[in-house]
């Protein structure tokens, strides 16, 4: 069981995110702090993303290696690894621990220290995980309506919808929930599909390619994250539409995204920790919504699996890929 954190507050970030540090700050030990950033993935997959927290520092006046140090944990999707990881950054004393994106990370980060300011970034339900007091329903498990009807639009003649989630992933529940409550909205039937290793991923696909005329949504998770262009190119092989929660999938051969810009998530949650160091209040820190969205098409695919692109979705996006 999780110990109640001590005299917390909690922000709310861009993307459905979340942020959240003691009420008094820490005194930086040193003229250069240390940042631990704890990930439940691998570096390689979030590179860009790792920049995107970089640009948020050095927007808020910290240049890694100038006037900060940053110590990287990744725990390579052992999330069992995360408490050692944790309590490592924390012998290591930082000064904030930034979790963006990963809340197996802010989790165990959390249940390790009430004393150090942690920085997460969460699109599912953090009350219900005892991450913050208040918040309306996490606007990332609502756009899952929004996909289908995006998916619905790009491909008419589809017959079938399907999704593929991840049961391991911690809100893998609410996906299905929300996904059902869409496609009855919407008047379509839809298949969950359920992987957690590569061959079921390849299971999945093949078992989808038998019945023609089927769509697919790929829900959020790490782990799918972290397999985009495996996943891409199965929907290319076998010529299913099919939607992502994240631009990365798009740019990977992907047909299209529509979620929260994470780059976006990471940066702010950059700043956030650079303001935490520079010693501002969080009671002076506002509240901020998810604000930014985008939808990426990649033309390249559409033709290639012989879809036509609305006119009405290539005026809605943000990018084309040609």
């Amino acid at each position: 069981m999780i110990a109640p954190i001590k005299r917390r507050e909690f922000i709310t970030l861009l993307g459905g995110a979340a942020i959240a540090w003691p009420l008094a700050a820490r005194a930086q030990r040193s003229a250069m702090p240390v940042i631990g950033f704890l990930h439940s993935s691998s570096p390689e997959p979030n590179a860009a993303f790792v920049a995107a927290f970089r640009k948020g520092l050095s927007e808020a006046g910290f240049v890694e290696d100038q006037n900060v140090a940053i110590e990287f944990r990744w725990a390579a999707g052992r999330v069992d690894q995360l408490p050692d990881l944790a309590a490592n950054l924390i012998r290591r004393q930082v000064a904030v621990i930034a979790t963006p994106a990963s809340t197996p990370a802010a989790l165990a980060g959390k249940a390790t220290t009430t004393t150090i300011p942690i920085v997460f970034a969460t699109g599912g339900d953090p009350v219900a995980l005892g991450l913050v007091r208040s918040l309306n329903r996490p606007q990332t498990v609502e756009l899952l309506g929004k996909q289908l009807e995006m998916l619905r639009d790009v491909a008419p003649q589809s017959r079938r919808f399907a999704a593929l989630v991840d049961p391991h992933y911690e809100y893998a529940d609410a996906i299905v929930t929300s996904l059902r409550a869409g496609a009855g909205s919407l008047g379509v039937p839809i298949e969950i599909l359920r992987a957690t290793t590569v061959g079921e991923i390849d299971a999945s696909f093949a078992n989808l390619a038998q019945k023609p005329g089927s769509a697919l949504l790929i829900s959020s998770s790490p782990f799918f994250t972290g397999r985009r262009t495996q996943l891409a190119t199965l929907a290319a092989r076998y010529t299913i539409p099919a939607i992502y929660g994240v631009r990365e999938f798009a740019e990977n051969g992907g047909l299209m995204s529509y979620g929260p810009d994470f780059a976006n998530i990471y940066q702010q949650a950059g700043i956030y920790t650079g303001r935490i160091l520079k010693g501002e209040k969080p009671a002076d820190l506002p509240v901020q919504r998810p604000t930014k969205f985008e939808l990426v098409i990649n033309l390249t695919t559409a033709r290639a699996i012989g879809i036509t692109v609305p006119d009405k979705l290539l005026a809605l996006a943000d990018e084309v890929i040609e």
